[in-house]
């Protein structure tokens, strides 16, 4: 198959949002950006102005949606808002501010993300908790129908970091420890080429993958 047959998307996370400020698992709760979030965004449209999108796609929930139509106004592009680009449901654990933890929710957190990488896939912090497996199966299903329907086009895709995480760890790019907390910083982005059965992440920007045991 030819190159020019692949899809190319540009998976790009929300600028800084009022929750990312407050420091609270977000989740499907709808902060809009924060006064920094817009700037973020403002300068990564200003740094992929030169990329020629054809289609712009963003998770329906408002920070990034609204980053989104930031970068999609220098292409002149409408956003199509989609739930398979939502962040993570963290079910019981949704609302709460990370930096006031218990003990107990950060030991939870630190057995989770020591697991095996099938079993942290598959695995429900609560019975609310969205799996690994179910993020990745939704987003696979937008990539496969948007790959199949304009191949050879260019797409901007805003989405969230939790999602951005399991794909990548998914496709083999690095590992749930690798990219812990804050590795994905906000407007991060990585390019994925696909047909819609194979995916090839090409480059990364804004995405850091940590020394496993370092601090």
């Amino acid at each position: 198959m030819l190159n020019n047959h692949l899809t190319t998307f540009y998976i790009v996370r929300h600028g800084q949002s009022e929750g990312n400020v407050q420091k609270i698992l977000q989740g499907h709760m709808d902060f809009p950006l924060s006064k920094e979030g817009e700037k973020q965004a403002q300068r990564r449209a200003q740094e992929l102005k030169h990329v020629r999108f054809d289609l712009a796609f963003a998770s329906d929930l408002l920070r990034a949606h609204r980053t989104a139509e930031i970068i999609a106004l220098e292409h002149q592009l409408t956003v199509s808002a989609t739930r398979a680009l939502r962040e993570r449901h963290y079910g019981s654990f949704e609302g709460l501010r990370a930096d006031t933890f218990t003990e107990e929710t950060n030991q939870i957190f630190d057995r989770w993300h020591q697991m095996a990488k099938k079993e942290w896939m598959a695995h429900k912090l609560d019975d609310g908790f969205e799996s690994g497996e179910e993020i990745v199966e939704r987003t696979l299903a937008f990539l496969r129908e948007i790959a199949i329907g304009h191949p050879g086009k260019t797409i901007l895709s805003v989405c969230h970091g939790d999602l951005m995480k399991n794909l990548l760890v998914y496709l083999g790019w690095g590992t749930q420890q690798e990219l812990s907390w804050g590795a994905i910083t906000n407007t991060a982005y990585f390019v994925l080429e696909t047909d819609g059965v194979e995916y090839f992440v090409k480059r990364t920007d804004g995405i850091k993958r940590k020394m496993v045991g370092s601090h």
